[in-house]
């Protein structure tokens, strides 16, 4: 009888929302975070690629509650960071775009190093300074809180978060270091959290496989063999070493006797395809409305509280926001779109994801609207994409199968009027930009 009661123990644990789970143990669980940087879909050992190795991803993806139809709302770095962190939209949360608006004539690099971008950069960090980020809640429960890679809203304080590595750099100054240079950031704090014995959250955000792409001789030399290109051979090796540092850092946790009560997350922050001969980034991916740049694979892995296992459901990177905080015992504060990746039930009541596209410098800070170039939606396998004729005049309205035609080749939408119509709706209801 008492190995049936542990038993059916164990089974209501594994099956159960994640904050049943934390009901039956005291200790709140540490978190990770782990976030790719301009990293497509496909490229990735588990999700099907034939030269590509990632070992710790795709042993991480079996462990994992792993969903291979992840997106992220905005396919631009700064914008779809920041809902990561706010667990909302970028016209909810306001940081739509890379970079301020560049005054007329004005150099790129020079407006970088100008007032106009330093005031600009202010109100986009004061934006996040006024929302209840994911470290910031964490914090005020108890947590420490560390931010290492791309942080684009200022000093890591201004995020919430208790311990960092950017100083308040236009996308993470120091913080770059973090995989390309250095783990010790990340091994310290783990150290320090440990002696206050308090539960921790890290945001490993890596600039990888991002370029510059400057991978170790001896992997760029392996892909060499087999890319179709240098610049390619370049990002493959460059995603075969994101992946090594992905298993230092587990590999840590694991020697630290933590990955038991662990939760650890993936996602891309946008998607990128290689220009053979550049070596830039092809149309069709990042800064595009299309899956290329918005699609990622999402996975949750806690031991002995989630079951692995492979889902066909939807999946986005706001959804990390009520998950994490529903496994940490916390309350979420406010209403956030996403939805508990941990709840069987409210994965299966969603059937439609959406997401927004917007310039790369602001247009108007105070008015998010005016930046917009694209919504899209997923139902089904169904996915829309609307242009905003103030930035895209020359746009038409896309509809594509995914499940037939995964790198949207095919627009229907002037054979599919009616599910144009219905699909638009939907759309509409969600947000309907008023310029």
């Amino acid at each position: 009888m008492r190995h049936l009661h542990r038993f059916l123990l164990l089974a209501v644990t594994m099956l159960a929302p994640a904050w049943i789970a934390r009901a039956a143990t005291a200790v709140p669980p540490n978190i990770v975070m782990i976030i790719s940087d301009d990293h497509h879909w496909g490229d990735y050992g588990f999700m099907g690629h034939a030269r590509i190795r990632t070992p710790t991803l795709d042993r991480m993806a079996k462990e994992s509650l792993l969903f291979r139809r992840g997106y992220v709302p905005a396919s631009l770095c700064s914008p779809s960071l920041a809902s990561i962190v706010t667990g909302l939209h970028p016209h909810q949360h306001r940081v739509t775009s890379n970079d301020p608006a560049i005054p007329a004539g004005m150099a790129q690099k020079q407006f970088q190093k100008s007032a106009q971008f330093t005031d600009g950069r202010e109100i986009m960090n004061r934006y996040m300074d006024a929302l209840p980020t994911l470290p910031r809640v964490l914090t005020q429960n108890g947590y420490l809180t560390l931010q290492t890679g791309k942080w684009w809203q200022g000093d890591f304080h201004r995020g919430g978060f208790t311990h960092g590595m950017t100083k308040g750099g236009r996308h993470g100054d120091e913080g770059l270091d973090i995989g390309r240079k250095t783990m010790a950031p990340i091994h310290d704090f783990i150290a320090e959290a440990q002696r206050a014995k308090k539960p921790f959250f890290i945001w490993y955000a890596p600039m990888m496989p991002h370029d510059p792409h400057t991978p170790p001789a001896r992997l760029l030399e392996k892909y060499e063999k087999v890319a179709p290109s240098l610049p390619v051979a370049k990002y493959w090796a460059m995603v075969e070493w994101f992946d090594e540092t992905c298993g230092q850092l587990l590999q840590h946790l694991e020697q630290q006797g933590l990955a038991g009560n662990t939760i650890v997350t993936y996602v891309a922050d946008n998607g990128w395809i290689t220009n053979p001969e550049t070596g830039r980034y092809a149309p069709k991916s990042k800064q595009s409305q299309y899956d290329g740049g918005l699609r990622t694979p999402i996975m949750v892995r806690w031991p002995g509280r989630v079951a692995p296992r492979d889902s066909e459901r939807l999946a986005t990177s706001l959804d990390f926001y009520p998950t994490l905080l529903r496994a940490a015992g916390v309350a979420i504060p406010g209403e956030h779109p996403g939805i508990n990746l941990l709840d069987g039930a409210a994965l299966r009541g969603r059937d439609a994801l959406f997401g927004e596209c917007f310039t790369h410098n602001a247009v108007d800070l105070a008015r998010p609207v005016t930046s917009l170039r694209w919504r899209w939606m997923i139902e089904g396998h169904w996915k829309l994409i609307v242009p905003a004729a103030w930035n895209e005049p020359g746009a038409v309205v896309e509809l594509y199968d995914l499940a037939a035609d995964p790198h949207e080749e095919r627009n229907l939408a002037a054979t599919d009027a009616a599910r144009v119509t219905a699909l638009r709706a939907r759309l509409d209801k969600w947000w309907t930009p008023q310029r």
